[in-house]
C-alpha cells in the first residue's frame, strides 16, 4: 500500500506536522506513566483499527518491558486480571474519549472520578491530550496510508 500524501512534503504543513509529532515527546516527560501511554496508545489505535500504530505501540511497549500477555490483553482489558486499577482507569478513560460518537456523554463521569483517584492533573492532562493526539494520528494515518504496520523498528522516530 502507498501513501497516498506526504504530509511533510509542504514546507508550511510539514511544520506544523512536526510541531504536531513533537508533542508525543513532551507527553513522555510527564507524570503518567509511560507504560501507562503505551497501553492507552495502542488501545486508541486498536480501537480506529490504525494498523500502523498498532504495530508501533506494541513494538514500543515490549522494547521498554512490557509483557507479551498484558499486550495481547489490552483489547480485553475489563476481564483480564494483568492489569492495575490505574491502567484500568486510563484505559477506560482511553475508550470512552475514543468511542465518543457511540455514546452521547463521552467520558462518563464515573470513568473520570475513577481516573481522578489514579492520577494528578498533570497526568490527566497528559492522558486527555494523549487520546486526542492517538485519534489525531490514527486518522492521519488511515486517511493518507503514511506508514505501513510491520516494519517498525522500537526507536525509529525517537
Amino acid at each position: 500500500m502507498d501513501a497516498r500524501l506526504n504530509l511533510l512534503a509542504s514546507p508550511a504543513v510539514g511544520k506544523a506536522a512536526k510541531h504536531f509529532i513533537s508533542l508525543n515527546k513532551l507527553l513522555k516527560e510527564s507524570s503518567l506513566p509511560s507504560s501507562t501511554q503505551e497501553l492507552v496508545a495502542l488501545r486508541v489505535s486498536q480501537i480506529n483499527g490504525c494498523a500502523p500504530c498498532i504495530d508501533i505501540h506494541t513494538k514500543e511497549a515490549a522494547a521498554a518491558g512490557e509483557t507479551q500477555l498484558r499486550l495481547n490483553l489490552v483489547a480485553a482489558w475489563r476481564e483480564a486480571t494483568v492489569f492495575t486499577e490505574d491502567e484500568r482507569a486510563a484505559l477506560e478513560v482511553a475508550e470512552q474519549g475514543t468511542r465518543v460518537a457511540d455514546a452521547a456523554e463521552g467520558v462518563s463521569d464515573e470513568a473520570w472520578a475513577r481516573a481522578v483517584k489514579h492520577y494528578d492533573e498533570e497526568a490527566l492532562t497528559a492522558l486527555v491530550i494523549l487520546v486526542a493526539f492517538m485519534n489525531t494520528v490514527n486518522r492521519m494515518n488511515i486517511i493518507t496510508r503514511q506508514q505501513t504496520a510491520g516494519d517498525y523498528q522500537p526507536g525509529q522516530f525517537h
